[in-house]
């Protein structure tokens, strides 16, 4: 099964690569067309058999209105996911979301981040702490049909990257009510209010999170990421914030990326 999941990475790279190489002369020719990700796009197999992994699945952006190429990474995640219902998250939506379901102390944390990525990162992990699913950042790609990825009996996914050393967070699945979630939640939320520069992004509010939390832990689900979930695969940074050239969160100084809570 492995070999065959290798192989479909690698055509898929290599579709989306060609993709992502026609785009430049469409958005040349066409440079102000943009497609529109819907907010909510229901699931058009319904399975008889329940997961404990709800099948939907979360996205965010600045925006819904994309780039071509980052509207054929939807569709063709839509393809790898007809059994899920889809729900796209606006900026706005995550703060009314947050501050609708989290506790004062929670969403004046997140209040405080200033940047959208990392806003993004707290935000996930609490929609899948209360609601369950899959969460995949906007230019991540399935590698396999999703219901095949989640398990009748799963309880949580992650998946690691560089060699199976580091966890990362573009795409968790996981059941409602995860006490790793929620650890991890907690954690970022002592990060922002003790934050210190050298942290930035990664180690704040992402992925370093989950490392942090994981550490010398070996009860964790994880996967490969190669045969779950890769990045960069249609689009890549010129594309995705086509309108906000410069806005991706490595670009973000890290004394600008909390708001102090006196300010």
């Amino acid at each position: 099964m492995k070999i065959a999941k290798l192989i479909t990475n690698r055509c898929i790279r290599l579709f989306g690569n060609i993709c992502k190489t026609l785009s430049y002369p469409f958005h040349w020719v066409l440079p102000n067309y943009r497609f529109t990700i819907p907010e909510y796009s229901p699931a058009k197999l319904r399975l008889s058999k329940q997961s404990a992994i709800p099948r939907v699945i979360w996205q965010t952006n600045f925006s819904n209105k994309c780039a071509l190429p980052v509207y054929l990474n939807y569709l063709f995640n839509r393809l790898m996911s007809l059994s899920c219902d889809y729900h796209y998250v606006s900026t706005e939506a995550r703060d009314e979301y947050m501050k609708a379901n989290t506790t004062p102390e929670l969403y004046e944390a997140f209040s405080r981040l200033k940047n959208g990525a990392a806003q993004a990162d707290l935000w996930r992990l609490v929609v899948l702490n209360k609601e369950g699913g899959v969460y995949a950042d906007i230019d991540a790609t399935f590698v396999w049909p999703l219901n095949r990825i989640i398990g009748n009996e799963d309880n949580a996914i992650f998946i690691k990257i560089s060699n199976n050393t580091r966890y990362t967070n573009y795409f968790i699945a996981s059941s409602p009510n995860n006490h790793d979630l929620q650890q991890a939640i907690e954690l970022v939320i002592d990060n922002i209010n003790h934050f210190k520069p050298e942290m930035g992004v990664y180690y704040s509010t992402g992925p370093g999170v989950l490392d942090k939390l994981f550490e010398n832990r070996n009860d964790i689900h994880h996967e490969d990421r190669k045969y779950v979930c890769i990045q960069g695969t249609f689009t890549n940074e010129h594309f995705q914030y086509i309108d906000r050239p410069r806005t991706k969160w490595i670009h973000v100084k890290p004394e600008d990326l909390i708001q102090k809570k006196d300010d």
